[in-house]
């Protein structure tokens, strides 16, 4: 049975409730090592009031903080990012078969001076790799040209060169398949021809580029059409020019049920794609295990 790191996230949010009350589920998919220690998961085991099972296996030593139920802290921040560490070290080592992460809060991060946005930022950083955030159901699945930057920024990254890049490895990524790819217009009506913007003349140009480098089938698709019903029929992969563009309908339809995948990196990482869920944390409420699963299986 492969093994997995699974970091535990910001402890002052929901994920390691979620790791504790789902461990007999995970263990049937998986030997789970979670980044943790003792003496936090303890701590956090008479909070909510769960035991801890018998064969839950932990790793790692970090340093110890009192738990703050659904508070933005720095000590937290430090943790959750200490915890994402170890797992990426057991990967690199080999020692494990991937990593799967749970939720961390971008500004304890930020209270804690650490300089990258999430997890995606620190696997670019570590690896020295153009790691790709791709997220979705097994259906459909969302990949993202731009991730967590301004809106007013996302313009300014329409580029051929980067466009080119990023189709070749996002497509070297995936699955073998010769099935259409939907690419989405920057602009409403993909730009209507240039009068609504000239990004997609760009966007073409790199679209061509690749199908022809790569036999694919990259394809520009209108965005206000791209999730409807009757399009998504025509689709499983797109990929979207900037975040909510992308996730602000992904979610609609799947919230529950969809994960984060890190593609283009030397190692296998899954993600919730949900966050701390503060507004619930420790506070005895039934949590949705879908995602969470669903990145095990993945």
């Amino acid at each position: 049975m492969k093994k997995i790191a699974i970091s535990l996230g910001d402890l002052n949010g929901i994920g390691v409730q979620l790791a504790l009350q789902n461990h007999n589920n995970i263990k049937k998919y998986c030997t789970p090592i979670y980044c943790i220690d003792k003496k936090l998961l303890d701590q956090a085991s008479k909070l909510l009031n769960i035991k801890i099972p018998k064969d839950f296996k932990i790793y790692g030593k970090y340093d110890y903080f009192k738990i703050k139920p659904s508070i933005v802290s720095k000590k937290s921040g430090v943790f959750s990012y200490n915890s994402f560490l170890t797992a990426i070290k057991l990967a690199k080592q080999k020692k494990v078969d991937s990593v799967c992460t749970l939720p961390i809060n971008k500004e304890a991060w930020n209270k804690a001076g650490i300089n990258y946005v999430g997890h995606t930022d620190m696997l670019r950083d570590i690896f020295k790799k153009d790691a790709i955030m791709m997220l979705g159901v097994s259906k459909m699945f969302v990949a993202l040209y731009t991730e967590h930057i301004a809106l007013k920024k996302v313009a300014k990254q329409i580029d051929k060169k980067k466009l080119i890049r990023f189709f070749t490895d996002f497509y070297n990524c995936i699955e073998k398949y010769d099935k259409p790819i939907a690419i989405l217009g920057l602009n409403p009506h993909a730009g209507d021809n240039g009068v609504l913007g000239t990004e997609e003349f760009i966007i073409q140009k790199a679209i061509k580029k690749v199908n022809k480098k790569l036999n694919s089938r990259f394809t520009l698709v209108v965005p206000d059409i791209a999730f409807t019903p009757h399009t998504r029929k025509s689709f499983k992969y797109f990929v979207a020019m900037y975040h909510d563009q992308g996730l602000a309908p992904l979610k609609a339809l799947y919230f529950e049920d969809g994960i984060n995948v890190s593609l283009n990196l030397p190692i296998i990482r899954t993600s919730v794609d949900h966050g701390t869920a503060f507004d619930i944390a420790y506070k005895k409420k039934v949590l949705s295990n879908k995602s969470y699963i669903n990145a095990i299986k993945y």
